[in-house]
Formats: structure tokens, C-alpha cells, sequence
């Protein structure tokens, strides 16, 4: 059976007083996307990114690309 409905998570890391995304990594191998949403608006839009492109953020995020200068 194929899970349909997103498993949200807030990374352990967003301990800012709500200010985040979630994400639910439930959905990337059956359906391919990554679905993120705004923490303090759960009710509102949901963005599916693709799994290669939320990796590809994730490793540039991890290797300092986004840093501010």
C-alpha cells in the first residue's frame, strides 16, 4: 500500500520559536517529491520539490553556499 498522506517534520535544528518549514519525507519514494510547508501556516500551500532538486539544495546548504557573505 502506498502512503498518501504526508508525515510532517520540523528538523530538531528549528528551535527558533516556530519560525520554519517542515517537510514530510513519507512521500519521496512513492510518490518522488519532497512536500514542504511553513510551519506556522499548516493549513496553507503545500510546494513539491522534486527529490534531486531538495537534494541538491541540501548539499549546497551543507557545503556553505547559501552562507551570507
Amino acid at each position: 500500500m502506498t502512503e498518501r498522506h504526508p508525515q510532517w517534520f520540523t528538523s530538531s535544528y528549528s528551535s527558533n520559536g516556530g519560525n520554519c518549514v517542515e517537510l514530510a519525507a513519507n512521500l519521496v519514494v512513492s510518490q518522488g517529491i519532497v512536500p514542504v510547508r511553513d510551519s506556522k501556516c499548516v493549513g496553507g500551500p503545500v510546494v513539491g520539490v522534486r527529490t534531486a532538486a531538495f537534494s541538491a539544495f541540501v548539499a549546497g546548504v551543507q557545503a556553505g553556499t547559501f552562507d551570507a557573505v
